[in-house]
C-alpha cells in the first residue's frame, strides 16, 4: 500500500537522503518503497536540538534516515542515560523509545519521542514555576 503525502505550497520533505521542495501548489504525491520520509513538520534542525530530550530526537531521525542506524547507537544511549539519571520519571517513556528501536520501529520511536520531548517541557516548566 502507498504511503499518501498531501504537501501545502513551498512545503518540504526528505525522501531517503534527498530533500524534495513543493513548488506553489497544494501537491498529493503517493510513494511506494522502503525509503525513510519525514515531512518537514516532523524534522528537527540541529540548531533547533537545545533539550536534552530534543537531542535524543535529532539521533532518533539521525538513525531513522541512516542507512546503517547502528552508527549513531552509542552517542543515542549515552544522551539516553544521561536523561534517565537527571530525570527519572522519564524511564517508562524512554524504555518504550528503546523498545521500538530495537524493533526496528524507528519512526514509531520518533513519534514516542515527541511525547518526551512535551514531557521535559512540562518538567522545565514546573521547575520555572517552582
Amino acid at each position: 500500500m502507498a504511503l499518501k503525502v498531501e504537501l501545502k505550497p513551498g512545503e518540504r520533505f526528505i525522501l531517503g537522503d534527498s530533500i524534495i521542495t513543493n513548488d506553489d501548489q497544494r501537491t498529493r504525491l503517493f510513494i511506494e518503497g522502503d525509503a525513510p520520509i519525514l515531512r518537514e513538520k516532523d524534522i528537527l534542525r540541529l540548531d533547533d536540538a537545545d533539550t536534552p530530550c530534543k537531542k535524543i530526537y535529532l539521533m532518533l531521525q539521525m538513525m531513522y534516515l541512516a542507512p546503517e542506524p547502528t552508527q549513531h547507537h552509542e552517542l543515542y544511549f549515552q544522551l539516553v542515560k544521561d536523561v534517565m539519571e537527571a530525570a527519572p520519571s522519564t524511564t517508562p517513556m524512554l524504555d518504550n523509545i528503546n523498545n521500538k528501536i530495537l524493533t526496528g520501529e524507528l519512526y514509531k520511536a520518533l513519534k514516542e519521542t515527541r511525547k518526551l520531548i512535551e514531557y521535559e517541557r512540562e518538567l522545565l516548566q514546573n521547575v520555572k514555576t517552582a
